[in-house]
């Protein structure tokens, strides 16, 4: 159920105490022998606030130093790119990592502006210095919790590939992190700011001039200038904030910067779902303030704090669900790329909707479907056998347009982009896109509900054979699969899918809390997509019981 509050505008008794943040950051310590208190690298690397002791200098010097450890081990002697976004524990953050990549001989690369720098322009940055190297290569930190609310801070770490760090990797940072933790630090080496961003091995890189110069690779920019769309782009006073001002003097495209303000509270926010301030460019409530303003442009985006999110807004129909989009820009991009291969791929997650898979078969195209995290879609986009990858959760990337590696992480300036470039080409903007796809596909209902789960419970489910399920109809339709592997990289997906032929679900556990998320989805309609859910509950219940 919604906050009475969601949508509307943030006020005082909702901003973050920032002085309170920063204090809490360096005084406080985590507890080692508490979970809650330990480095924890997630799909997007260790997050957490210095409020509740998850995210404090001491765990920013260990992962430092434990990634510094991790390079040596893994024979990583390129330079490190370092990106921050507009968080109020980032600055921080970025300090003490500097003082021990410094104090351990990393060539750390910062921003030449002092700027913010979104996650697109890191993973640019280590492939454009990596292009051609075989020896050398460079990997890359961002210091982000990307969406999260304002007290939050976190770390992230992309290796060589330029894309998220897989499990391998984080598991051994983050073991090593917390081993130093427990060890009062004593293994970490540091040395203090002034010396370390005075050393010889502290230099800088121009994140902003080198991936804007670079978009008409990927993007047909001169249709966009061309055409004269009016774009309105909202950086939701994150790391994009100067990227969108660039990127229209530059390419000389009729675009306003709606907000250009960067405020730590993040003051200027309409509240989410929940009452909290987050900066999350798929919720209808947290863009409440853009979705206002959505005549003045024929395209409004927005993007979160690291912008590997987008967020389209058309006068036709305010903000598009995500799942919507991702169909309209695979339909469109496959359809105007003669530079990639034929034989390239369309990469959707899991728990993504099935009209992608409509969309591909009517592309003539191969689905890559694999579980949920971007760090799946990394090789194909590398090696182009991949053309697009997306997520559900508003994170997408594609190849240039010559079928060449773009970025391996999600880019939501890019995304947002591209709907000028389809409304540019087409005349017709994403929304009128997807009611054609609808017209031609059908109209598919599509949901995420929680439902309760203990720790055991939870590990049982992220472990399920196919076998354990019995059940043979879903819905009033025949199960024609029961998934517990990725059919596209036969990864475990971590949970449950099962589909019918209109409908799915996919029923995963949480990380963080004592639930499992059902996705679902039915293309006959709202009260189908109910009796999915239902049954899916009932399902996995049973499933869980029987175990």
């Amino acid at each position: 159920m919604a906050h009475p509050r969601a949508g509307q505008p943030a006020e005082p008794s909702d901003l973050v105490d920032v002085p309170r943040l920063i204090t809490a950051y360096y005084a406080g310590h985590p507890d080692p022998e508490d979970p809650a208190q330990q480095v924890a690298f997630g799909t997007s690397g260790h997050r957490g606030s210095s409020l509740g002791a998850a995210f404090n200098s001491d765990h920013i010097v260990a992962i430092s130093q434990a990634v510094c450890d991790y390079r040596k081990a893994n024979g990583v002697d390129g330079p490190l790119f370092l990106a921050r976004d507009t968080h109020a524990l980032s600055e921080p953050a970025t300090v003490d990592a500097v003082e021990v990549f410094a104090a351990n001989g990393v060539n750390v690369l910062l921003d030449s502006r002092d700027g913010y720098t979104p996650t697109p322009a890191l993973s640019h940055a280590i492939l454009t210095y990596n292009k051609g190297r075989d020896a050398g290569l460079a990997d890359g930190v961002v210091v982000t919790p990307s969406h999260n609310p304002p007290a939050d801070g976190g770390y992230k770490y992309n290796p060589t590939n330029g894309g998220p760090a897989d499990t391998d990797a984080t598991r051994w940072i983050q073991d090593r992190a917390n081993e130093l933790i427990r060890a009062g630090l004593a293994g970490v080496r540091r040395i203090p700011w002034a010396r370390a961003r005075a050393a010889d091995t502290t230099g800088t890189y121009d994140f902003l001039g080198r991936y804007v110069d670079d978009l008409p690779a990927a993007l047909n920019i001169e249709a966009i200038r061309s055409a004269g769309v009016r774009i309105g782009a909202d950086p939701l006073g994150g790391a994009s904030v100067a990227y969108w001002g660039e990127i229209g003097d530059r390419h000389r495209l009729d675009l306003t910067v709606v907000n250009p303000l960067v405020d730590p509270t993040w003051r200027f926010m309409t509240l989410d779902t929940d009452g909290k301030i987050r900066m999350d460019c798929s919720s209808p409530n947290a863009m409440a303030s853009l979705i206002g303003q959505r005549d003045r442009f024929q395209v409004a985006t927005g993007n979160d704090a690291d912008a590997d999110r987008h967020g389209i807004v058309t006068p036709d129909a305010g903000l598009m669900n995500p799942n919507h989009y991702l169909a309209v820009a695979i339909s469109y991009l496959y359809a105007n790329r003669d530079g990639w291969s034929a034989d390239a791929g369309i990469g959707k997650t899991l728990v993504s909707s099935s009209m992608i898979d409509r969309v591909a078969a009517d592309l003539g195209r191969r689905l890559v479907e694999v579980p949920v995290g971007f760090k799946w879609f990394v090789p194909g986009l590398l090696d182009g056998s991949v053309g697009f990858g997306g997520e559900e959760s508003a994170g997408a990337s594609f190849l240039r347009r010559d079928g060449g590696v773009w970025t391996t992480d999600k880019d939501g300036i890019l995304l947002c982009l591209l709907a000028s470039e389809i409304i540019a080409v087409t005349g017709r903007t994403p929304s009128e896109h997807y009611a054609e796809l609808t017209r031609r596909f059908g109209d598919p209902a599509y949901a995420r509900i929680d439902a309760p789960a203990n720790r055991a419970e939870k590990a049982v489910l992220g472990k399920l054979s196919p076998d354990q399920v019995t059940a043979t109809e879903l819905a009033g339709e025949p199960i024609t699969a029961t998934l517990t592997r990725a059919p596209g990289n036969d990864a475990p997906i971590g949970g449950l899918k099962v589909t019918t032929e209109s409908g799915w679900f996919a029923a995963r556990p949480s990380g963080t809390e004592d639930v499992y998320k059902i996705y679902a989805e039915s293309f006959r309609g709202p009260d189908h997509l109910t009796r999915i859910q239902d049954e899916a509950r009932d399902l996995v219940s049973e499933v869980l019981k029987r175990a």
